[in-house]
């Protein structure tokens, strides 16, 4: 929130908005998930241990790349 605040962000469509990881829901519990294009069903798999995710400008780089390459149809394993 502090980072939209002090980007003046004022409207969905503003770059700071639309670059959040974002969960929307919908009737009869169904979750969507939301990053910049892309847009995935929620299905509840297990993300990790997040609270200890040290969260940095790359972290949110990382998770933009990612979800990127996945509403491309491409995946996001390390080679």
């Amino acid at each position: 929130v502090d980072q939209l605040l002090a980007a003046n962000t004022a409207s969905t469509n503003d770059w700071q908005w639309r670059k959040q990881l974002r969960y929307y829901t919908s009737g009869g519990g169904h979750v969507t998930m939301r990053m910049v294009t892309a847009e995935f069903d929620y299905t509840y798999e297990y993300q990790g241990n997040a609270a200890k995710l040290v969260h940095t400008p790359l972290t949110d780089k990382c998770y933009m790349t990612l979800t990127g390459a996945l509403h491309l149809g491409m995946g996001g394993a390390p080679a």
